[in-house]
């Protein structure tokens, strides 16, 4: 297990996207021998995208603007963002498209709004309705609201009603706004994970369900209940899941007494999962400062949001790591042996640092150094493959709430996790912003 370490810092290190793959690939196999990892190198996570597909990037060399070239090539693999990932709507659409819009508002480029637009006209008829859509594994998936989850999109049908205002959009957020409701809640009144998870609390979920509703309470309406739910849920989670004094998360949090079985990572008496996740924590991240981006400044709760918040960047400052700028897939423990540097939650924290600093709750001169630190690390896990194609490196895809520290540090890697794969937009569009906005201007 000591070679993770070793093969971390030559990949932030090196000076060529191809030599990156080779040593991932010849660390995967190493790896493998010692019983860490499967055998082979990590499977593609993008194995549903159109065979066909390429781009005019030179293999091996740094795009002008990673962003562009990460959304390009999303583009190229999935003409039809309904057969990514073999789930035609899920909270990865969403959660990708969020940087689509990014890129629109930077650039002011229509292929990225149109983009965003086909996919989600697939499922609105003309009466705001939800429809079937056939996804890459030839099933007809109609989008049904029971769960976190499958919320996160509606911030992207939202986002089509501030630009278009068209009454449909509308109606199908309406729908998404009143699936909660009657959502199941535990006693102090944070949403379940999914309507059938008794008593589960997911870090991931808060993301999900806010990231649509504080949208949906700046554009649409019935603001109050919008802002009140969001800084609510970020404030029970923060309550419960807290490691310590560290400013950090765990993954979930599991209240006993409303049926159901206990799931088999919640503490015997804590009833919490027993690690801080990076990717789980990125999600946590993203939405408290993307809350704080809407949440009105005379909000009862808004000092304890940016609270939160300022805890958890200084958490984030303390265990970056020093070699590659990323952080550990778990996060407080990078000096254990077999833990790695996650991709997924790197990307994200450098996000909602670079958010921060710019919406002023973060100061510059301490944080940006992190943002600088966190961006060379997560390009340092990207490259251009023989295709013209980004391809992202050093992250799992679909992580669910493990039992232990081994379970969470051996979970299979995969070249362009689908989270993976969204947050180095998120990212790489924040720090690069200001080239972005260049090329609005010509």
């Amino acid at each position: 297990m000591k070679l993770l370490p070793q093969l971390r810092r030559p990949l932030a290190q090196a000076g060529a996207a191809s030599t990156h793959l080779v040593l991932l690939l010849a660390g995967a196999a190493a790896l493998a021998q010692a019983g860490a990892l499967p055998a082979g190198p990590p499977p593609d996570a993008a194995a549903s995208a159109v065979p066909d597909a390429h781009l005019d990037y030179p293999p091996g060399k740094a795009p002008k603007l990673w962003s562009v070239a990460a959304a390009d090539t999303v583009m190229a693999r999935w003409p039809d963002y309904s057969k990514a990932y073999f789930n035609a709507w899920t909270y990865v659409n969403g959660y990708e498209l969020y940087g689509f819009d990014m890129l629109y508002r930077a650039t002011g480029d229509q292929k990225y709004f149109d983009y965003a637009k086909r996919y989600v006209d697939q499922f609105i008829d003309t009466n705001g309705d939800f429809r079937g859509v056939v996804n890459a594994r030839g099933q007809t998936q109609t989008p049904a609201f029971n769960n976190l989850d499958n919320m996160m999109t509606g911030n992207t049908v939202v986002m089509l009603y501030e630009y278009t205002k068209d009454v449909r959009y509308k109606e199908a957020a309406d729908k998404i706004r009143r699936a909660l409701d009657d959502y199941p809640r535990n006693n102090d009144g944070g949403f379940w994970h999914n309507t059938s998870m008794n008593g589960q609390m997911w870090i991931d979920g808060i993301f999900m369900g806010q990231m649509f509703l504080t949208r949906y309470g700046k554009s649409i309406g019935d603001s109050q209940y919008c802002w009140d739910e969001a800084a609510k849920q970020l404030s029970v989670y923060a309550k419960r899941a807290r490691q310590g004094d560290s400013g950090l998360y765990l993954h979930a949090v599991f209240e006993p007494g409303h049926g159901g079985r206990v799931p088999n990572w919640a503490g015997a008496t804590s009833g919490l999962s027993p690690e801080v996740w990076s990717e789980g924590l990125g999600w946590y991240a993203l939405v408290t400062v993307e809350t704080l981006a809407v949440l009105p400044k005379d909000h009862p709760r808004r000092a304890e949001v940016e609270d939160i918040f300022r805890r958890l960047a200084a958490g984030l400052q303390r265990t970056q790591d020093p070699a590659t700028g990323c952080w550990f897939q778990v996060v407080d423990k990078g000096g254990q042996p077999g833990n790695w540097t996650d991709n997924s939650g790197s990307a994200m924290f450098t996000y909602a640092i670079a958010r921060g600093i710019k919406l002023g709750l973060l100061a510059k001169n301490q944080f940006a150094p992190v943002v600088e630190k966190g961006y060379q690390g997560i390009i340092a896990n990207a490259t251009i493959n023989r295709k013209g194609l980004v391809d992202i490196a050093s992250a799992c895809d679909g992580l669910g709430v493990q039992s232990s520290y081994e379970r969470y540090i051996h979970y299979r890697q995969m070249l362009n996790a689908k989270e993976a794969v969204a947050g180095f937009l998120w990212a790489t569009a924040i720090v690069e912003q200001p080239q972005l906005e260049q090329l609005k201007k010509k």
